[in-house]
């Protein structure tokens, strides 16, 4: 790297406008435009589903013990912040879950893919997040209606399921309760055939 390419931190991303979403990956500056509605949907869905039971303790039979945030700023290093779609991290490591950007790399991670940043999400930042030890992965792809769950070991992602629309599945290190996947997917549009 030349001496005049300066290094992005988190002052580049508060720096961006408001409506732009952004990371630090390498210290080079990445943009994203706005997700889709079946984007949020996922992750509205993973907030209810997971963040019910391991955030709140809804009173579902969740254990409780996690803090899980949407869209939040995470320092993996300096000049490596993102900004995961759902995060998950054990509350005994952020004593403090109201900073920015969160400054423990994360026990879990969820993407969310999108058509302009599937390769972003399943290659660049899936080795990134192995290279800080982030212990476990989901991609979720709303196109396709598919989570693939991958754990850390050894430094490498060993997947632990592949799950569909029609599953109900306890997935690591959420398996104390169900995930019933057709609700994490809107639902598919009706069409009215030709005649």
């Amino acid at each position: 790297m030349d001496a005049a390419h300066k290094l992005a931190t988190y002052a580049d991303l508060l720096a961006l406008p408001e409506d732009v979403k952004g990371e630090v990956i390498g210290g080079s500056l990445v943009t994203m435009p706005s997700p889709r509605p079946r984007h949020s949907n996922v992750q509205r869905a993973l907030g209810r589903y997971i963040g019910g039971p391991f955030h709140d303790d809804d009173g579902f039979g969740g254990p409780g013990g996690w803090w899980i945030f949407i869209n939040v700023d995470v320092a993996l290093g300096p000049h490596d912040i993102v900004r995961p779609d759902v995060v998950g991290v054990r509350r005994e490591r952020l004593p403090d879950p109201d900073v920015l950007p969160i400054p423990v790399v994360p026990d879990w991670i969820c993407e969310v893919l999108s058509p302009s940043n599937a390769p972003h999400d399943r290659v660049t930042k899936k080795r990134l997040y192995a290279g800080y030890g982030v212990r476990w992965y989901w991609i979720v792809d709303p196109s396709d209606r598919v989570l693939e769950a991958f754990e850390l070991r050894d430094g490498l992602w060993v997947n632990v399921g592949v799950y569909d629309e029609t599953d109900t599945a306890r997935v690591l290190p959420f398996d104390a309760v169900e995930l019933p996947m057709p609700r994490i997917f809107l639902p598919r549009p009706n069409r009215r055939e030709e005649t």
